[in-house]
Protein backbone atom coordinates (compact mmCIF):
# COMPACT_ATOMS: atom_id res chain seq x y z
CA UNK A 1 0.00 0.00 0.00
CA UNK A 2 1.34 3.41 -0.98
CA UNK A 3 0.96 6.29 1.41
CA UNK A 4 1.44 9.78 0.01
CA UNK A 5 1.78 12.67 2.41
CA UNK A 6 1.88 16.17 0.97
CA UNK A 7 3.59 18.80 3.06
CA UNK A 8 2.38 22.36 3.08
CA UNK A 9 4.76 24.76 1.34
CA UNK A 10 6.97 26.83 3.59
CA UNK A 11 5.76 30.40 4.14
CA UNK A 12 7.22 33.19 2.05
CA UNK A 13 10.33 34.89 3.38
CA UNK A 14 10.18 38.53 4.41
CA UNK A 15 11.45 41.09 1.91
CA UNK A 16 14.06 43.67 2.92
CA UNK A 17 16.17 46.06 0.85
CA UNK A 18 19.18 44.34 -0.65
CA UNK A 19 17.75 40.82 -0.30
CA UNK A 20 17.61 40.24 -4.06
CA UNK A 21 21.27 41.09 -4.67
CA UNK A 22 22.51 39.29 -1.58
CA UNK A 23 20.49 36.23 -2.62
CA UNK A 24 21.97 36.43 -6.12
CA UNK A 25 25.49 36.53 -4.67
CA UNK A 26 24.69 33.56 -2.41
CA UNK A 27 23.14 31.65 -5.33
CA UNK A 28 26.26 32.06 -7.47
CA UNK A 29 28.91 31.73 -4.74
CA UNK A 30 28.20 28.16 -3.63
CA UNK A 31 28.14 26.49 -7.06
CA UNK A 32 31.25 28.48 -7.98
CA UNK A 33 32.98 27.18 -4.87
CA UNK A 34 32.05 23.59 -5.77
CA UNK A 35 33.30 24.10 -9.32
CA UNK A 36 36.61 25.50 -8.12
CA UNK A 37 37.06 22.60 -5.71
CA UNK A 38 36.31 20.10 -8.48
CA UNK A 39 38.77 21.79 -10.83
CA UNK A 40 41.52 21.83 -8.17
CA UNK A 41 41.35 18.07 -7.65
CA UNK A 42 44.11 16.52 -9.71
CA UNK A 43 42.50 13.12 -10.14
CA UNK A 44 38.94 14.36 -10.70
CA UNK A 45 38.77 13.39 -14.38
CA UNK A 46 35.25 12.74 -15.60
CA UNK A 47 33.75 13.16 -12.13
CA UNK A 48 35.20 16.68 -11.92
CA UNK A 49 33.63 17.58 -15.26
CA UNK A 50 30.27 16.24 -14.11
CA UNK A 51 30.52 18.19 -10.84
CA UNK A 52 31.29 21.39 -12.76
CA UNK A 53 28.40 20.81 -15.18
CA UNK A 54 25.96 20.08 -12.35
CA UNK A 55 27.12 23.08 -10.34
CA UNK A 56 26.58 25.36 -13.35
CA UNK A 57 23.11 23.91 -13.86
CA UNK A 58 22.16 24.26 -10.18
CA UNK A 59 23.76 27.71 -10.04
CA UNK A 60 21.57 28.94 -12.89
CA UNK A 61 18.47 27.45 -11.22
CA UNK A 62 19.39 29.08 -7.92
CA UNK A 63 20.12 32.43 -9.62
CA UNK A 64 16.71 32.33 -11.30
CA UNK A 65 15.06 31.65 -7.96
CA UNK A 66 17.09 34.37 -6.23
CA UNK A 67 16.21 37.03 -8.79
CA UNK A 68 12.63 36.23 -9.81
CA UNK A 69 11.25 34.07 -6.99
CA UNK A 70 13.04 35.81 -4.16
CA UNK A 71 10.23 35.24 -1.67
CA UNK A 72 10.98 31.49 -1.96
CA UNK A 73 14.80 31.68 -1.86
CA UNK A 74 16.52 30.26 1.22
CA UNK A 75 20.09 31.40 1.92
CA UNK A 76 22.62 28.58 1.76
CA UNK A 77 25.27 30.49 3.67
CA UNK A 78 22.88 30.98 6.58
CA UNK A 79 21.81 27.34 6.63
CA UNK A 80 25.30 25.84 6.52
CA UNK A 81 26.78 28.66 8.59
CA UNK A 82 24.67 27.54 11.53
CA UNK A 83 25.93 23.96 11.11
CA UNK A 84 29.56 25.09 10.93
CA UNK A 85 29.10 27.37 13.94
CA UNK A 86 27.61 24.48 15.92
CA UNK A 87 30.52 22.21 15.01
CA UNK A 88 33.00 24.92 15.96
CA UNK A 89 31.22 25.38 19.30
CA UNK A 90 31.45 21.62 19.97
CA UNK A 91 35.15 21.74 19.09
CA UNK A 92 35.79 24.65 21.44
CA UNK A 93 33.94 22.90 24.28
CA UNK A 94 35.93 19.70 23.68
CA UNK A 95 39.21 21.61 23.59
CA UNK A 96 38.37 23.40 26.86
CA UNK A 97 37.21 20.20 28.54
CA UNK A 98 40.38 18.29 27.61
CA UNK A 99 42.52 21.19 28.81
CA UNK A 100 45.44 21.27 26.42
Amino acid sequence: MWLIVAREPLPDKAYWPGRVWLAAADAVAWPTLWSLLALQAESAGLIGSVVVALSVMFGLKRLHQALWLNHRYRFTAWRWGKVVAGLMLIGIVLKLSIGN
